[in-house]
Order: structure tokens, then C-alpha cells, then sequence
């Protein structure tokens, strides 16, 4: 059998090459004989992948491009270097596609603004800006903080979380296994004596009687009513809905609104720095705010354009924490707003893990507390029985 080959030789090229065998495993095994590592094998139309294709990453785009920028390549020989790093993939696509459009005469921020789904409006504001500073390089370093400021929360946010989930995942599967598979079953042995049973007891062996009548119809109904809540969590609107649940709550809400409005200022904050105007700005963050926020946004721009303070107008319309509303002025004093805004972010990210630490500090022992309760409870149900019939015994 013939094999069209692609791989990669011992000083990083990519090769092109026949190669006949018996099968794809023996020609991948002679090609490693020869020193090549192969990407793939194409046979009768057939094409075997070896290497997974890289995906873009925006942020890991820019710090690449950045450095390079920095060791004094222009930017057509940085986007060169970084597209010849992957012979195939998403990532190659786009580079290829960037350098084509700079070759046919567009300016950088029109050719990123051709691929939104890997720059979001954002990034191409952000470029554009730097076009007309010529600081591509200061401009990539911005938007790589802004980015690593983002993460920094969202690492908090993360880790502060992840151990309440899998105690309440593993509390959950305890619980279900008790309840579905163990319960039916103490529910065929105390059977006969059913009338004699305490009335909790009675009531949740009756629950094992039903689940093992209908153990099957449970197997099929339970994964499907997950299915329906993970479909309908993705829905915007769902989302929309719990979100609106959630804010209602006072001390979570309040800290919520804190975290968006951090978003918010970080945003407006390095687009200022970028030379965005100020409405332009806002304008271009309003996607960043959870939808009941945005009509105040809305109302604040308006403001704005009528000759009202970015402090003022932002305060209004409620989304101006006291802290904020006074540095916001101070900026507007020292002509800093860019640098200010990101001062106001930081200060509210930090507020906002803190009070995460100290809310998953509490939550915790109060989640084990309910989850080994309600694991007690089922226990001491299904064997108080035994215990009554061990004291009448005596």
C-alpha cells in the first residue's frame, strides 16, 4: 500500500515523502526508524492524524507576537515565524489568513476584525488604536495584562469553588446510592412487617418500593432530566433567568453586581488608555454586563453626551460604588482615567475573592454538616427497625 506522508524531521522541517508498507502502523513505525516524527498518513483517500490540530489562542497569540515584536522582527516576519510553527490546525489557518490580508494591502486591524470568533471587538479596537500610535507592541502588552488580570480572578473564583462542588457532587452521588439502590432493597426484607414500622421509617421504605418498581423508568427519566438542565442552562435566556434569581439575593447579588462592575471598569479603563473615546468606550463594554444592567448603561452614555461627568453619570445610573464614584473624580482631576479605572477594577476584584474565601470558608462546614446529616438520617431510618426489634428481644 501507498502512503502520502507529512512529517516533521530531526531539524524541525516539514517533509513530504512516498513511502510504501503494509499497513499505517508499519509505515508510522519505519518512518520513526528514520528519525521522522509523522503528522499524518494518506492512503486511498484516508488521512490518519497523529498530532492534534492546534487550536488559536488569542491571549498566547499576542504574548508570542509581542515578543517578537520586541527582538525587532516587523510584523509580517513575526506573523511568518509564528504561522511556520504549525504545518496544520486552526491556529495556521488564521496566521495564514492575517498575512494574506496584509500582503493584499489591509491594515492589521482590519485583518483581525475578519476573524471574530478568535478577536473579539475588543482586541480589534485595541489594534486600531495602535495603528494610529504606531505602538503595536504596547498596544499587545495592554490587552496581554488586561487579559492576565482576568484570569487572576477568575483563578480565584475557580479554586475558591471547587472544593464545596466536589464534596456536594460526591455528598450527592452518596445520598442517590443509598436511596436508589440500598433503600429498595431494606424495603423487600422489612416487607411483613410494615405495620409495626415507625411512620418515618414507613414512609421511606415506601419510597424504596416504588423506586424498585420503577427502577428501570428511573434510569431512563434521571439522565434525561440532567440532559434537559445542562440544554437548558446553555440557553441565553435560562441563563438570563437564574442570573436575575440569583441577584436578588442580598449579599450574593450585591457582591455580583461588584465583580460586573470591575469587569466594566478593567474594559473602559484600557480602552481609554487605547485612545477610545469615552462613550465609544462604554458602547463597546455594554456586552460585558449582565442584560438588567445594560439599559443603566445606556442611560449613563446618554448623560455623558449631554455634557455630564463620567462619575456623575456613572453614578446615577447606579453603577458607581461609592469607593469608585470617589476616585472617578480624582481621575477626572489628574486626567488619569485610563490608569484610574484600572486602580477602581483591582480594588473591587480584590473585595469581591475576599469575600468569596470568607463565604467558602463558612459554606463548607455547613455543607458537611448537611450532607452527613442527611446521609445519617437515611441510615438511622432503615436500621431503627432492627433497633426496636433488638429491644423487645431483650
Amino acid at each position: 500500500m501507498r502512503f502520502n506522508v507529512l512529517a516533521v524531521d530531526a531539524r524541525q522541517q516539514v517533509v513530504a515523502l512516498n513511502l510504501e508498507a503494509a499497513s499505517e502502523s508499519l509505515a508510522a513505525d519505519e518512518l520513526r526508524q528514520r528519525g521522522l516524527t509523522p503528522l499524518s498518513l494518506k492512503a486511498n483517500g484516508l488521512v490518519l492524524s497523529f498530532k492534534r490540530k492546534a487550536k488559536f489562542n488569542t491571549a498566547l497569540f499576542s504574548v508570542e507576537l509581542s515578543s517578537l515584536l520586541r527582538a525587532g522582527l516587523n510584523l509580517v516576519e513575526a506573523l511568518q515565524t509564528l504561522a511556520d510553527k504549525d504545518a496544520q490546525g486552526e491556529r495556521r489557518e488564521v496566521l495564514s489568513g492575517l498575512l494574506a490580508a496584509i500582503h493584499r494591502g489591509e491594515p492589521f486591524s482590519q485583518a483581525v476584525a475578519g476573524y471574530p470568533r478568535q478577536f473579539p471587538p475588543l482586541y480589534v479596537a485595541t489594534v486600531k488604536s495602535a495603528e494610529r500610535t504606531g505602538s503595536l507592541r504596547e498596544a499587545l502588552d495592554r490587552y496581554i495584562a488586561y487579559q492576565e488580570e482576568l484570569e487572576r480572578v477568575k483563578k480565584k473564583v475557580i479554586s475558591a469553588t471547587i472544593y464545596p462542588a466536589i464534596l456536594l457532587a460526591v455528598g450527592a452521588l452518596v445520598i442517590g446510592f443509598l436511596v436508589l439502590y440500598v433503600v429498595p432493597r431494606f424495603a423487600q426484607v422489612y416487607a411483613d412487617m410494615s405495620a409495626t414500622l415507625p411512620f418515618f421509617s414507613r414512609l421511606l421504605l415506601g419510597f424504596g418500593n416504588v423506586v424498585g418498581a420503577y427502577q428501570w423508568l428511573i434510569a431512563i427519566v434521571i439522565p434525561c432530566v440532567v440532559a434537559l438542565a445542562f440544554w437548558a442552562f446553555r440557553q441565553q435566556k435560562a441563563r438570563a433567568y437564574i442570573n436575575l434569581r440569583i441577584w436578588r439575593v442580598p449579599a450574593v447579588g450585591e457582591r455580583m453586581k461588584t465583580y460586573q462592575l470591575a469587569r466594566l471598569y478593567r474594559t473602559t479603563g484600557m480602552l481609554l488608555d487605547a485612545g477610545i473615546p469615552v462613550v465609544r468606550a462604554l458602547e463597546m463594554t455594554r456586552g460585558l454586563l449582565a442584560a438588567h444592567l445594560r439599559p443603566q448603561l445606556l442611560h449613563a452614555q446618554q448623560q455623558i453626551e449631554k455634557g455630564v461627568r463620567l462619575s456623575a453619570a456613572l453614578a446615577a445610573a447606579g453603577l458607581a460604588t461609592p469607593v469608585a464614584a470617589r476616585m472617578m473624580a480624582v481621575g477626572e482631576r489628574g486626567g488619569e482615567m485610563g490608569r484610574m479605572f484600572a486602580e477602581i477594577a483591582r480594588f473591587h476584584d480584590d473585595e469581591v475573592a475576599r469575600f468569596i474565601d470568607v463565604f467558602t470558608r463558612a459554606f463548607e462546614p455547613v455543607l458537611m454538616t448537611v450532607l452527613g446529616a442527611a446521609v445519617g438520617l437515611v441510615v438511622v431510618l432503615m436500621y431503627m427497625p432492627i433497633f426496636e426489634l433488638a429491644g423487645s428481644v431483650r
